[in-house]
């Protein structure tokens, strides 16, 4: 694989990666990467360095930098959020390919949306999982850690794409066997509450 194809490949996968933690936070860096000439966007990312957008990204990345902090409002946003990382996922992995031939476009925005879901419902379902067992402080910490992790996989991505897409391999396999807890862990909270809506069992 040459370098920039490695550099295309790394930077699709982080967008789609990134997107499903924090949709804003990648818009918003991608859009500086761009705008500042440290990154090479092809013709159809354009407008993602132009100031509307970056204000924009900016602004809704204000708004649930506040809501990401708050047990019980970050599981709504987290809910809401579903319906606009995943698509947003799909669309920048295919945008990066930029003329490629479009069944590697609708590839791409296949494997990409399916990579957004993938860190989308370990960030949402980890999320529970925080704010009830650390139910003060748990949110706060748990959303300045995915800002994090979003924002250097993207600048990792852009200045070396090899390492990023090493890490994001090993982050995959984390990833499963996280998903794999937290689901038997969500599956335990579901039987909790139908075990409050069935009431005690008559003798």
């Amino acid at each position: 694989m040459d370098a920039n194809a490695a550099q295309v490949i790394a930077l699709a996968s982080a967008l789609a990666w990134a997107s499903g933690i924090n949709v804003y936070a990648a818009v918003l860096v991608l859009g500086v990467l761009k705008l500042t000439g440290l990154v090479a966007l092809p013709h159809e990312l354009d407008a993602i360095a132009t100031m509307p957008v970056i204000a924009t990204a900016a602004l809704l990345y204000a708004g649930q930098f506040i809501a990401d902090k708050i047990p019980g409002i970050d599981t709504l946003w987290d809910s809401v959020h579903t319906f606009v990382r995943v698509p947003a996922g799909a669309f920048l992995a295919a945008a990066t390919l930029g003329d490629a031939d479009a069944g590697l476009k609708l590839a791409a925005a296949l494997a990409g949306g399916a990579l957004s879901l993938g860190t989308h419902a370990t960030k949402a379902s980890g999320r529970l999982f925080v704010n009830t067992h650390i139910p003060i402080f748990g949110a706060a910490a748990a959303s300045i850690f995915e800002d994090a992790l979003a924002i250097g996989g993207l600048f990792l991505a852009a200045t070396h794409p090899a390492t990023f897409l090493v890490a994001l391999a090993v982050g995959i396999v984390a990833m499963g066997v996280l998903l794999w807890f937290l689901a038997k862990f969500l599956a335990f909270v579901v039987r909790k509450i139908a075990g409050l809506f069935r009431g005690p069992v008559a003798n």
